[in-house]
């Protein structure tokens, strides 16, 4: 086992986060569902969130490295073949089916120890429920027509006591969502979405430990306890004894960031082993939730940028804007663009654009073009 670190350079560390993330070649997963569900095997997940000012961000994420992509693969995925499924990681996500059995002891835990949040339904609401999505089949909360409705106690409620007994069973996985059409899910019996005859067995907590570790070392290449366990800091002891012992075994091997060596990183051999290619020169728009923006951390440390998420700021405080994308281009964030989609007018309004590195006249026509392309594809054209 080395004592001393690799060190590595920030830019070589940045390119092999870059080619983790499949942002630096054209159409690395080709097209159609086959190429959306590997984009989210290699992601890991990809998030779920309810900003609608443009495209939401999984189809944003999606389409960055699948310039083909279409939102019907995606439901595809979902409803028909049943090759994805939401859940939670650090936020709702979509995840491969085939990695379920990872999250099934979550779903006991919130069976034996209900969040508070759900704490208002009772046993006999789940069991109403089961009763009528047997007999009625898969429903949305806009099925539900005979709520009596109540007064919200939080601004993310709902006026129908429906919606938090199915939230709760979904956390519970008693339930899936079967389809969704923009924020509006479907749910079904779980058992019966995915045709079980018997469920899945339930992965163990080491199984769990190695699943996230090797997800991280995947998707991101060179890691750190903070970017394997993002939000999810009580996994951090068990996730550090497993790396301790795959350096022992000399399956990873300790690297650390120039400039920053107070943050431990680690990698696999054949990744560091992987000759250098020459630095990647696409441009990408990319969703301030995409993989390689949402840790902000990790995206100062390797790119030197502070990325802001102003959506819940007031106006008069905001630098970059309301919903501001960071442009990628080749190994850089030149820039970040506040951009509205105007779905009557058929437009993409840019509302702020703020640039943060010079690119060049061949940079700004390259920016300009991708920016067009992400126009039609926001606007579905």
């Amino acid at each position: 086992m080395a004592k001393t670190p690799l060190v590595l350079d920030t830019n070589r560390a940045r390119h092999l986060w870059i080619a983790a993330q499949k942002l630096d070649s054209a159409a690395p997963f080709g097209e159609g569902p086959a190429a959306t569900l590997a984009a989210i095997a290699q992601l890991g997940y990809v998030q779920i969130d309810t900003i609608n000012v443009i495209e939401r961000c999984h189809h944003h994420i999606l389409y960055s490295r699948i310039p083909g992509y279409r939102r019907a693969d995606l439901a595809q995925l979902q409803s028909a073949d049943k090759s994805v499924f939401e859940y939670w990681t650090h936020a709702l996500s979509y995840l491969p089916t085939a990695d379920l059995p990872f999250f099934l002891p979550a779903m006991k835990q919130y069976r034996v120890t209900p969040s508070r949040w759900f704490g208002a339904v009772t046993a006999d609401e789940v069991s109403r429920m089961v009763k009528r999505l047997r007999s009625d089949g898969p429903l949305s909360i806009r099925d539900i027509g005979d709520d009596a409705l109540v007064d919200k106690d939080h601004p993310w409620a709902s006026r129908k006591p429906s919606k938090r007994v199915l939230e709760m069973m979904f956390f519970q996985g008693k339930v899936a969502v079967s389809a969704r059409q923009g924020m509006v899910k479907t749910y079904d019996l779980m058992e019966r979405h995915f045709g079980w005859t018997t469920a899945p067995r339930p992965a163990t907590e080491r199984q769990i430990t190695a699943y996230l570790l090797d997800r991280a070392l995947r998707s991101q290449g060179v890691v750190s306890l903070d970017s394997i366990c993002h939000l999810d800091a009580p996994r951090k002891t068990a996730v550090r004894e497993l790396i301790d012992s795959r350096v022992r075994r000399k399956l990873l091997v300790p690297v650390v960031i120039a400039g920053q060596e107070k943050v431990p990183h680690w990698a696999m051999p054949e990744t560091l082993a992987a000759p250098a290619s020459e630095p990647p020169t696409l441009v990408h728009i990319l969703s301030p939730f995409d993989p390689l923006i949402i840790q902000r951390k990790r995206l100062k440390l390797f790119f030197g940028y502070d990325h802001l998420f102003e959506a819940y700021i007031p106006a008069a405080k905001r630098r970059l804007g309301y919903f501001a994308l960071p442009v990628l281009m080749g190994d850089r964030i030149v820039a970040a663009v506040d951009l509205k989609a105007d779905r009557t007018a058929g437009k993409l309004l840019v509302q702020q654009w703020t640039w943060l590195d010079d690119p060049g006249a061949e940079g700004r026509a390259a920016i300009d073009e991708a920016l067009g392309r992400f126009e039609r594809f926001q606007l579905g054209r």
